[in-house]
């Protein structure tokens, strides 16, 4: 395996984003005592529109805004109520973490949507999705990176221990390379957006990082590990259980090139949780398969849920994450 500098930034388990419920001190101290090696800034979507995946983003652009509208989230051309409420949360989200991270060095996790989910999730004026207009989607791209900037540096500021890993939420990006964005209308969809127009989107976003991390995650199948990688994609995030074996020869390459893997192996939603080294079998099963060294699991292996924990009850999102902290120590003291 290459050089893998870079997976001195990460810790062995963290959480995807989103928590259940709407006091955000509670999640902040719930993550920051789980993962104490790990932590990341949780999203309470629950607390209404702003809160959620695609307005807490809108929210952070630079001299572009959305509204909400009945079809979802819409460009317009002043910052509305909905705007201001999404950024008045974000300020609440920051104050809390930095009063649960006092003194903190290490890692921190915090999560944006990438400019391809976003291209795909907000409306023009016209309801089309930004992604159906290439101007559009380029002017996005270059807001969110600026936005992305100034939320970096906010985050510096007020955790200056902090090593800031950067996640993008790209669930849509599969859809988006295969031209399975559906139209306003829902009887067609966009085509397919050319892979060097994706990735060199995705390069220009993840260098708002200065060097630093970025992790890309995706819940959904078929995730373009080789392009994620040559984006600059320090890691990548997927759920475990949709890997399927033609997708092991991109994994390999990625992990002998020094990507990590972010493998989420606890389920999302409420239910019964295995015992740790259960939870984390498919991972060895995998490597295995790739023919890759037990001793370098804990090197290149993050253990995550396998997506965000918003659907589920805060009792389960607080065992879940506890269970993903036993199920890294697990796997780095007994990776055979």
């Amino acid at each position: 395996m290459s050089d893998t500098s870079d997976n001195t930034h990460f810790g062995g388990a963290t959480g995807i984003g989103s928590m259940p419920g709407g006091d955000v001190r509670e999640a902040v101290k719930t993550v920051t005592g789980t993962f104490e090696d790990f932590p990341f800034l949780p999203e309470l979507p629950a607390r209404g529109p702003g809160a959620d995946m695609v307005g807490r983003t809108a929210g952070m652009l630079v001299e572009l805004y959305a509204r909400v509208e009945p079809s979802g989230w819409r460009l317009g051309d002043r910052p509305g109520r909905d705007t201001k409420r999404a950024r008045a949360w974000l300020v609440e989200d920051l104050d809390a973490l930095e009063e649960f991270t006092q003194g903190y060095e290490g890692p921190l996790k915090v999560q944006a949507v990438g400019p391809w989910t976003l291209a795909a999730g907000l409306e023009l004026r016209n309801g089309e999705a930004a992604l159906s207009d290439p101007g559009a989607t380029r002017d996005l791209a270059a807001s969110l990176a600026e936005g992305l900037r100034l939320h970096l540096a906010e985050l510096r500021r007020r955790v200056p221990g902090a090593r800031l890993v950067l996640q993008l939420d790209e669930p849509s990006l599969t859809a988006v390379l295969q031209g399975r964005v559906r139209s306003a209308s829902g009887y067609r969809t966009h085509r397919a957006v050319d892979r060097q127009t994706v990735e060199a989107t995705l390069r220009d976003v993840v260098a708002v990082q200065d060097g630093g991390p970025v992790v890309v995650h995706s819940c959904a199948p078929d995730v373009p590990f080789a392009l994620l990688r040559r984006a600059g994609a320090a890691a990548v995030s997927f759920d475990l259980a949709l890997l399927t074996e033609r997708d092991d020869d991109t994994i390999g390459e990625a992990v002998e090139g020094g990507t990590r893997l972010f493998a989420g192996v606890v389920p999302g939603t409420d239910g019964p949780l295995s015992d740790p080294a259960g939870s984390v079998m498919g991972v060895r099963t995998l490597w295995r398969r790739l023919g890759l060294h037990p001793g370098l699991l804990a090197e290149a292996v993050t253990v995550t849920p396998s997506c965000g924990l918003a659907g589920a009850s805060p009792e389960y999102a607080r065992r879940a994450l506890a269970h993903c902290a036993r199920a890294a120590r697990s796997l780095a003291d007994n990776p055979e």
